[in-house]
């Protein structure tokens, strides 16, 4: 693991994209909480905050980082979502890595309770988009 200690804290945010595309079929069930797994953005914005909070024990040498927020939206597009997630910190190192777990794994939520009714998925384009520091 890198050694921090000798950087100051500062205030970081890092704000990450990914897409899942979609059947407009299962776009429709989703805006209309029809699926039997119940509503698939609620429960993609917290799988995504908690996969952001535990990011040091997903990835192997990540720091342990005591986020400040974590924001995860949504944007129904014809052909899938879009997913954003912006992370905060006041630490010693950023929190590009939360945000991008936070993409991910919002996005491996909705493919989990959308895959009965779609064969067709595909997560894409997970990125940084920015990062930051005060």
């Amino acid at each position: 693991m890198v050694d921090v200690s000798g950087k100051p804290a500062q205030t970081r945010e890092a704000v990450a994209v990914g897409f899942i595309a979609l059947q407009a079929s299962t776009l429709d069930l989703i805006r209309q909480n029809g699926l039997k797994k119940g509503d698939v953005l609620a429960v993609a914005r917290i799988a995504g905050i908690q996969a952001a909070k535990q990011t040091q024990l997903l990835i192997p040498l990540c720091h342990q980082i005591p986020l400040s927020k974590v924001a995860i939206d949504f944007d129904m597009q014809a052909s899938g979502i879009q997913i954003t997630a912006t992370t905060k910190t006041i630490a010693q190192t950023g929190v590009e890595m939360e945000a991008l777990t936070a993409v991910s794994l919002a996005a491996l939520t909705i493919y989990d309770m959308c895959k009965a009714v779609d064969k067709s998925m595909v997560i894409q384009e997970v990125r940084l988009i920015s990062k930051t520091k005060v």
